[in-house]
């Protein structure tokens, strides 16, 4: 046997150039590899998909085609250019069938944050209705059985009047912050009671010729103490705020209401039924304007009636109109904003007569 030169096996070489091309070196090889790292194309889509963008990718919906696609052999590029990738077939996105008109529910536009608590009053006003509800005839007969009972207890002596006055000013204290929304509002209530509690035990000691000092003096001791007591408040501006402007003005009125105990036993008869009279008139079913007048008639007719049994005469007839219109105003103030039962059944009852009180005073 004769020996031959060994020769290497010819295998399969990946990296061994085609005949009739020139060899590529190290470097070649090199870039030729990053050239083909630039871009590439799924087999599915054929669509050129870049290497950053592959996080984003998965995001994406998976997409269905209609009809077969065949995969196609790259075409050979000529030496020095760089091959540009098939272009991917487009296929138009399915139209979403249309939807049968649905019948207005009456809600309003879908949000994201959803929607704030609508009041009776803010829907009211939306609606084109008035945010104003009357309280009845329920509150009306309570309103004039407190005002017949200072009618009655008036001309009997001061200490008798005290009784159904303080009844009404602890209404008063209550309903006014329910009408604001404010409750439970314990120290708010009580210290608006306690105001009208201090301002009767004044009158009662200084007499009623004493009675304008009587009055405005704790009225002013009131206004101070609650600003201090509202500065020491915790709570954000807005709250104390508010807190301040409820608690002034409940203690004004529980106050105020003291001016039954200050004028003529006469005129708190008067000014007590008339203001019963004409509550009990402006809970008739009438129409708001027709209610008005027959109230303010009824209540001067009252005013006429009791002043000639207690001798007031014709003066009655302007205590009764007089203190029937501040009374109507205060029966408007407790319907506004679609109050609660509770409101009508506490600033209902006690702010017609409250609010006739600074009148009667005046004019007796």
């Amino acid at each position: 046997m004769t020996n031959q030169p060994y020769e290497p096996y010819e295998g399969y070489d990946p990296y061994q150039q085609p005949p009739g091309q020139p060899q590529w070196g190290y470097d070649e090889q090199q870039y030729a590899t990053q050239q083909w790292q630039g871009q590439t194309w799924e087999t599915q889509t054929h669509t050129p998909v870049q290497a950053a963008a592959a996080p984003e990718a998965a995001y994406l919906p998976p997409q269905s085609y209609e009809r077969p696609y065949t995969a196609e052999q790259p075409q050979p590029q000529p030496q020095g250019q760089p091959q540009q990738p098939p272009q991917a077939f487009a296929t138009p996105a399915p139209t979403p069938a249309p939807t049968p008109a649905e019948p207005d529910a009456g809600y309003g536009p879908a949000t994201l944050a959803g929607n704030a608590r609508v009041t009776d009053a803010q829907r009211a006003r939306l609606e084109g209705r008035s945010p104003i509800i009357e309280p009845g005839m329920q509150p009306a007969l309570l309103t004039a059985l407190l005002g017949l009972l200072l009618a009655v207890a008036a001309p009997i002596s001061s200490y008798a009047l005290v009784v159904p006055l303080v009844v009404l000013q602890a209404v008063t204290a209550a309903g006014w912050f329910r009408l604001n929304g404010m409750w439970p509002a314990r120290q708010g209530i009580a210290l608006a009671f306690l105001g009208g509690v201090t301002a009767d035990v004044a009158v009662l000691v200084a007499g009623r010729d004493q009675a304008p000092a009587a009055i405005l003096g704790p009225l002013g001791i009131w206004v101070l103490l609650t600003l201090v007591l509202q500065l020491r408040s915790h709570a954000d501006p807005d709250t104390r705020m508010y807190g301040l402007m409820a608690t002034v003005a409940s203690s004004a009125l529980a106050i105020i209401a003291t001016g039954y105990l200050g004028a003529d036993p006469d005129a708190v008869s008067v000014g007590a039924a008339a203001v019963a009279v004409a509550v009990l008139a402006r809970a008739l079913p009438l129409p708001a304007p027709a209610s008005v007048v027959v109230s303010l008639l009824a209540a001067a007719g009252a005013g006429i009636a009791v002043g000639g049994m207690t001798g007031l005469g014709a003066k009655g007839a302007l205590i009764g109109a007089a203190a029937a219109a501040c009374a109507l105003i205060g029966h408007r103030a407790a319907s506004y904003d679609y109050p609660s039962r509770f409101v009508h059944f506490t600033a209902g009852v006690a702010l017609p007569l409250t609010a006739a009180a600074p009148v009667v005073w005046i004019l007796h």
